[in-house]
């Protein structure tokens, strides 16, 4: 191989080995033990091969730098595939003006499971909701609290495990 292509052989091996590294990561804490599991296999692979190839061209810098080059954009895509990925669910808890009493009905309409509250605030009574959707719905669901209520306080945050109510109904579907 000529310089160009082992460079290029080193990126690329480094952008696939740190993004299935992120990958397997983010499967591992969602419980995915066998996916992660096999992504391991093939993330170890690569990674040996790229440090193989590195080693034994150790004497250039441009290999070391192409290694880190390939090692940062890996971060940032396997960041991209997780987004994309979007696994699991997450919970958003809004907190409105009691006037917007009308936004759990709305949310609800739109198929989301809303429990809600009537909570005092610095300025006054304040309607609570907490929200659970899947994380491939979330960025829809804000856009949806965005446009009804605008001023809405909304916290993001994601479960790791559910027990009854309406959504394990349909979690078991």
């Amino acid at each position: 191989m000529n310089g160009f292509e082992i460079v290029s052989t080193i990126v690329v091996m480094n952008v696939v080995y740190v993004s299935l590294f992120t990958i397997r990561i983010i499967l591992v804490m969602k419980a995915r033990r066998l996916l992660a599991a096999l992504i391991s296999m093939a993330e170890v692979f690569i990674y040996l091969m790229a440090l193989n190839i590195v080693l034994k061209n150790i004497d250039e810098p441009i290999n070391l730098a192409a290694y880190c080059l390939g090692w940062g954009a890996g971060v940032w895509l396997g960041i991209k595939i997780e987004e994309w990925l979007a696994l699991g669910y997450t919970t958003l808890q809004i907190v409105v003006d009691h006037e917007a009493n009308l936004l759990p009905l709305q949310l609800r309409e739109k198929g989301f499971g809303v429990t809600s509250w009537l909570a005092e605030g610095r300025d006054g009574p304040r309607l609570v909701m907490q929200v659970l959707a899947k994380r491939n719905q979330e960025k829809n669901l804000m856009k949806l609290i965005e446009n009804i209520a605008p001023k809405a306080f909304v916290i993001s945050y994601e479960p790791r495990t559910f027990r009854g109510g309406f959504w394990t109904k349909i979690l078991k579907r």
